[in-house]
């Protein structure tokens, strides 16, 4: 008698329900940066568009900034926290080798004993946590999951370095992955270098540093090279990605990627060719980079500038009801209005920043 297996499946779909966000609580401007790099205001903004970073202070880790994101996620998702059945924290920022901060901030927002790991991708981090969130889902292993992207670079930062310590800042973007009736998250297209290792990373070891050998590691960058990268190899992943999923440049509502310096930034969009019409996150000009963190980051910034549009719309809306009714002559009411005004409206009133937030994969379609 043979035995067979059972494994498991489930929903077809998944979707993202909620973001939540974290950024650091002090605001740094150039001008606090530029005397150890011999650089300027003028300088940074425009070789990255920076106008200001977001940093955390001394006594604040990537799991408070971590838990502080993944608990207003899961808040505004509706799903209760018992429920989340895994917890994935993508980070490089993590305080200690050990225990992970995924397992501490599944705790902390009443996760527990949910399955909890992190995952050490960079600036590619959580992409591939909500890569891996949908395979769960799907998989049949997990029902709900919160990914979150956390750094807190700015522990990793030399402020003598010019190849990269003016542009990062620390913060927290979390979000909620569940079940969906029709498709959320669209095809992943991943993948690594690892010939090229050398142009971006920590410039030392803990072991070297451990023995005296070596000052506190910090990250180094190969500038030029790692523009070169981003700009012209990412966009053919971004165009492998569109085309998995289905969907042509045009069809896009906002274009969210890693929020690295504003001239890739732009250059992606351009080598894309992608029309007017499609937003573009631009967070990186007063947060700074945040590696794992800047595109949940990004994407909350833009979700609530679309909640915003629609309540001033609807506001808006009642202003104009209560002026027609005054103008026939009966009493606009104080209370208990309801209005019609559907997102395609708010679209209409306001600035294309303000609107277009439904989530695939970083990749946004309306």
């Amino acid at each position: 008698m043979s035995i067979s297996l059972t494994q498991p499946t489930g929903p077809a779909h998944t979707r993202i329900y909620a973001y939540g966000a974290a950024r650091g609580e002090n605001v740094v401007p150039n001008d606090d940066l530029v005397g150890p790099i011999d650089s300027s205001d003028e300088w940074i903004r425009q070789r990255t568009g920076i106008i200001t970073r977001v940093r955390a202070g001394h006594d604040t880790s990537a799991i408070e900034l971590g838990t502080d994101a993944a608990r207003e996620a899961v808040e505004r998702s509706g799903i209760p926290a018992d429920k989340i059945d895994a917890v994935i924290v993508a980070t490089i920022s993590n305080p200690k080798q050990t225990p992970s901060v995924s397992a501490i901030v599944a705790d902390r927002i009443g996760a527990n004993p949910a399955a909890a790991y992190d995952l050490n991708a960079a600036c590619a981090g959580f992409a591939y946590g909500v890569a891996q969130a949908d395979a769960l889902i799907r998989g049949g292993i997990a029902t709900y999951a919160v990914v979150v992207g956390v750094e807190k670079l700015s522990d990793l930062v030399d402020p003598t370095d010019r190849s990269i310590s003016f542009l990062l800042g620390d913060g927290a973007g979390a979000a909620v992955v569940g079940p969906s009736e029709t498709p959320g998250i669209g095809p992943t297209v991943w993948g690594s270098d690892g010939s090229k290792a050398e142009l971006v990373g920590m410039n030392a070891t803990l072991t070297e540093f451990r023995d005296g050998t070596v000052p506190w590691p910090t990250l180094r960058q190969e500038g030029p090279s790692v523009f070169r990268w981003a700009v012209w190899d990412m966009v053919k992943v971004a165009r492998r990605a569109l085309e998995a999923a289905g969907v042509e440049a045009a069809d896009l509502a906002a274009f969210i990627p890693h929020q690295a310096n504003l001239r890739i930034i732009d250059e992606f969009a351009k080598q894309l060719k992608l029309p007017d019409t499609v937003t573009i996150a631009h967070d990186i000009e007063t947060t700074g980079n945040t590696s794992a963190a800047s595109i949940p980051l990004a994407t909350h910034r833009l979700a609530a500038g679309a909640s915003g549009a629609v309540r001033r719309a609807r506001a808006a809306d009642r202003v104009r009801r209560r002026a027609r009714l005054r103008r026939a002559g009966r009493r606009a009411p104080l209370t208990g209005t309801h209005s019609t005004i559907d997102l395609s409206t708010a679209r209409r009133a306001s600035s294309p920043e303000e609107s277009r937030t439904r989530s695939r994969n970083g990749i946004h379609q309306r």
